[in-house]
């Protein structure tokens, strides 16, 4: 059956039109002003930049495929983003799910090291804001979470819980406001069983969310006081003050170093892990950025040669009140480009 959708403006059915001719100038021109939220659409599907990416190509590959078979009722979005679901729920098909290591495991004990760093692909990955493609964070009408809210690390990892295909549906019809029939003509099923669907995908993904959202915390506490708080844990680390680290987390913080499965709970737990710096100061430096719609830190140490500082970890950090809540610390320094982090600090 020929796909069909309906286009919003004379220069849309211009561009359409080239593109049904093979120009594939106007077909970028026509999907472009949708790759942003595409693109974090297939992360909220896969919890990885990386297949993100991978998932968008394909879809973008299938889309130019199928552009002889368009007609003209549906949107041009809704059209690319059955598209994009389909090919997300194709690559979730290939992989393991993608997890952070407080869902992997216990805690570490006391003193406890993390353990050898996980080779294959189950850890999450963090998001670049700058990817989300929004000049603001509000939802569509008939969603019910804001796009930033849908990107924090906690909704990412609750959504990994969750069976691929209500995963969709949660994604579709919450975060990007489709209605329950359209949802259901993109995964080619009914409205009944989206509507099943999304009840058992709500019941577990509010079981594993906060009672608030980063958004929310973060509004209350405004930029100037977010700002103070990375700026004083940014300094207690360049200091190696045990004292001061500590006193700027909750008491029931955790503390996690993807590749490593091994994590941490609790202020006094977090005091003995590798987190803390032991000795003289580690020479580190900072340098700030947004992850998840979070505050973070693209951290490097001093190089053995003692030339340059180099990436060792991009920090997210989830803020609870004037405290910091999380720690989350990605142990992978190939996503610094993605956060347009420079690969080296001058010494």
């Amino acid at each position: 059956m020929a796909a069909t959708f309906l286009t919003s403006t004379v220069q849309e059915r211009e561009l359409l039109d080239a593109a049904r001719a093979g120009d594939e100038d106007a077909f970028r021109l026509l999907v472009e002003p949708h790759r942003g939220s595409l693109h974090a659409h297939c992360y909220r599907m896969l919890g990885s930049v990386h297949d993100a990416e991978d998932a968008l190509q394909d879809a973008l590959l299938r889309a130019w495929r199928g552009l002889p078979g368009l007609e003209g009722r549906s949107s041009l979005r809704t059209w690319l983003y059955k598209i994009a679901t389909n090919a997300c729920l194709d690559a979730t098909a290939r992989r393991p799910k993608r997890v952070l290591p407080i869902d992997y495991g216990p805690p570490a004990g006391h003193g406890d090291d993390p353990g050898e760093p996980l080779a294959e692909p189950v850890w999450l990955e963090p998001y670049p804001d700058e990817r989300l493609g929004l000049e603001d964070g509000y939802a569509a009408p008939e969603a019910r979470y804001e796009q930033r809210e849908a990107v924090e690390l906690a909704f990412i990892a609750a959504l990994q819980h969750l069976p691929a295909r209500q995963r969709a549906v949660l994604v579709l019809r919450e975060v990007l406001g489709f209605s329950a029939r359209e949802v259901a003509e993109s995964l080619e099923t009914t409205v009944a069983s989206v509507n099943s669907a999304l009840q058992r995908a709500r019941k577990t993904v509010d079981e594993r969310l906060p009672a608030r959202s980063q958004q929310a915390t973060l509004r209350s506490l405004g930029d100037d006081r977010i700002r103070e708080l990375v700026e004083s844990f940014v300094d207690a680390f360049e200091r190696g003050d045990v004292d001061a680290i500590l006193a700027l987390v909750a008491e029931d913080a955790t503390f996690a170093m993807p590749p490593y499965a091994g994590w941490y709970r609790g202020r006094d737990a977090l005091g003995d892990s590798w987190l803390m710096p032991g000795g003289p100061p580690p020479r580190l430096r900072y340098v700030p950025t947004r992850a998840n719609g979070q505050p973070a830190l693209g951290t490097y140490q001093l190089d053995p040669g003692g030339g340059c500082y180099v990436p060792i970890a991009l920090e997210v950090l989830t803020l609870d009140g004037a405290r910091i809540s999380e720690i989350t610390a990605f142990r992978l320094p190939e996503v610094f480009r993605l956060f347009g982090l420079p690969d080296e600090l001058a010494a």
